[in-house]
Order: structure tokens, then C-alpha cells, then sequence
């Protein structure tokens, strides 16, 4: 597919059809509930001209404004099942500091070169 602009217009379609499914069943999770288009806007805090843009899967639309409106559906969960860590990557584990380098933010003397 050629480019033309930098856009996220421009994503590929195995990109973007899953964007709009996504927005496709936010819509649906909505209207189970009977909230109309500007109740959820005011829920989520936005404008119902970016609640549409969710709705209809445009990419430029705020990863924080995705969480918000998964969390008001009950869903917000589902986000740990997207894009999962490698398994052989320990993705809890905490990378600790050497004692030796002494605490963080601390200019050792024989670093004061300048």
C-alpha cells in the first residue's frame, strides 16, 4: 500500500479493520446499556464528536479515552489480554541498582570531570 502522508488515515487495513470492530462493539456496549450518544459523552468526559470517532475505530483517538470507556463498561480487565508480554520476558521483575553506584541522582566525585 503506498503512503501519501504520515497520517494514521493511512494505516493498512489489517490495522484499521480491527480499529473499527473495536469501535463496533464499544457502540454495541452502549446501546445494551440505553445510553445515547452525548449520556456517554458526558460519562467519559469528552465531546459526543469524539465519542463517535471511538465509535467508529479512527485511530487518532485517545488510548486513555479507550480505558475510560472499557472501564465504564465493566471491561477494563480486558486490556491485560492485549499485546501480552513474551514468555520467556520477566515482566514483573524490578531491575535494581547497584549498590556500589551509590543512591540515584548523586554525581560520584570521580564523574565530576568537566
Amino acid at each position: 500500500m503506498p503512503r501519501s502522508s504520515n497520517s494514521l488515515s493511512a494505516l493498512p487495513q489489517q490495522t484499521a479493520e480491527p480499529l473499527r470492530n473495536l469501535g463496533l462493539r464499544l457502540r454495541a456496549h452502549r446501546v445494551h446499556r440505553g445510553w445515547t450518544i452525548a449520556e456517554m459523552a458526558e460519562r467519559l468526559l469528552c465531546s459526543p464528536t469524539t465519542l463517535r470517532s471511538l465509535e467508529s475505530g479512527k485511530p487518532a483517538t485517545s488510548i486513555g479515552l479507550l480505558a475510560h470507556a472499557l472501564w465504564l463498561f465493566g471491561e477494563i480487565d480486558s486490556l491485560d489480554a492485549l499485546a501480552p508480554a513474551p514468555a520467556g520476558l520477566a515482566a514483573r521483575r524490578r531491575v535494581r541498582r547497584s549498590a556500589a553506584r551509590g543512591p540515584a541522582g548523586v554525581i560520584a566525585e570521580n564523574e565530576r570531570d568537566f
